[in-house]
């Protein structure tokens, strides 16, 4: 589970980073089809899911 919170965390950092650099990330495009502020949502969403997943399992090894 820590493995996959780091992950969605580094997906959701660099999906809120892409779009300012002019950039969009090749895996989340599709959340564009329903609008600017869902899809923002959505990249928030990801960022929090991934964070919350690794800070809550990053001491169990």
């Amino acid at each position: 589970m820590k493995e996959l919170g780091l992950g969605l965390l580094i997906i959701g950092l660099l999906s809120l980073v892409l779009p300012f650099l002019g950039m969009q990330s090749m895996l989340l495009t599709w959340i564009n089809q329903w609008g600017a502020t869902t899809a923002w949502l959505i990249r928030g969403g990801i960022t929090l899911l991934g964070l919350i997943l690794w800070l809550s399992f990053r001491n169990r090894d």
